[in-house]
C-alpha cells in the first residue's frame, strides 16, 4: 500500500483541527457561555427588546455546590417555572430576571416601592413606581425571589411564587448587540427613554 500523500495528510489534520474547534465551540455554549436574545419588554429600561445577551453558567453551579444564593441584583436566566408550565407556558423556553431576594429575606411590595428586611430597597433601574402591593413574603431556603425591572409588566415571582436555586440556568454578563450599547449589562439612563411592552428569552445569536 502506498503511504498518504502531503496533501491528503495536511488536509486530514485541517479537518481534525476544525472539528476540535467546532466541539470546543458547543462545549462553550452548552457548559460555560450561551448567548441569547431578548424577545419582550419584562425587562426594560435595563434590557431592550432584540438584546442580544452572552449568559454565564458557571457562577450558578459554583454557588450551588458552595451553598451560597447568587448576590442580590444578578439578573438570571432561568426555566420556566412549573407552575407556568401547568398553565400552558412553553417549557423549552427561558424567562430572565433580577434577583431580589434571597433564602430568609423578608419582602413586600407597598407604596410602590419593594422593601426587604424593612428596608426600602434603591433600584435605580425601575422606569416607574410598582403599581401593586405584594404581602410579606420570607423567601424559604435553596429558593430566590426574581422580579423583571419592567416591574407593572412582569410574569415574575409575585405572580408565581420562589424561584429554587437549581433552576437558574446561568447569570446574564454582557450585552453584545446593538453595538451602540455594547459592554456589561447594566442600567443607563438612555435605556430609560424605550417604550414599555411583557417575557421568555430566545435561544441562539
Amino acid at each position: 500500500m502506498s503511504e498518504p500523500s502531503a496533501d491528503t495528510t495536511k488536509r486530514q489534520g485541517s479537518w481534525r483541527s476544525l472539528l476540535l474547534w467546532v466541539l470546543l465551540a458547543l462545549l462553550l455554549r452548552w457548559q460555560v457561555v450561551e448567548p441569547r436574545w431578548i424577545p419582550s419588554g419584562s425587562m426594560l429600561p435595563t434590557l431592550q427588546l432584540q438584546d442580544r445577551i452572552l449568559v454565564e453558567k458557571l457562577r450558578p453551579r459554583l454557588d450551588r455546590v458552595r451553598h451560597q444564593p447568587l448576590p442580590l441584583n444578578s439578573i438570571v436566566v432561568f426555566r420556566v417555572p412549573e407552575q407556568l408550565v401547568q398553565a400552558g407556558y412553553d417549557p423549552d423556553a427561558a424567562l430572565i430576571k433580577r434577583v431580589v431576594g434571597r433564602p430568609g429575606d423578608l419582602l413586600e411590595v407597598r407604596d410602590g416601592r419593594l422593601w426587604r428586611n424593612g428596608d426600602a430597597v434603591a433600584e435605580p433601574w425601575l422606569g416607574e413606581e410598582i403599581s401593586y402591593a405584594m404581602a410579606p413574603i420570607t423567601v424559604p431556603e435553596k429558593e430566590l425571589w426574581v422580579m423583571g425591572d419592567n416591574r407593572n409588566a412582569s410574569l415574575d415571582s409575585h405572580l408565581w411564587g420562589p424561584l429554587p436555586e437549581a433552576d437558574v440556568i446561568g447569570t446574564a454578563i454582557l450585552r453584545y448587540w446593538p453595538f451602540s450599547r455594547f459592554g456589561p449589562i447594566r442600567f443607563s439612563q438612555q435605556d430609560a427613554l424605550v417604550t414599555k411592552s411583557t417575557a421568555a428569552i430566545g435561544s441562539g445569536a
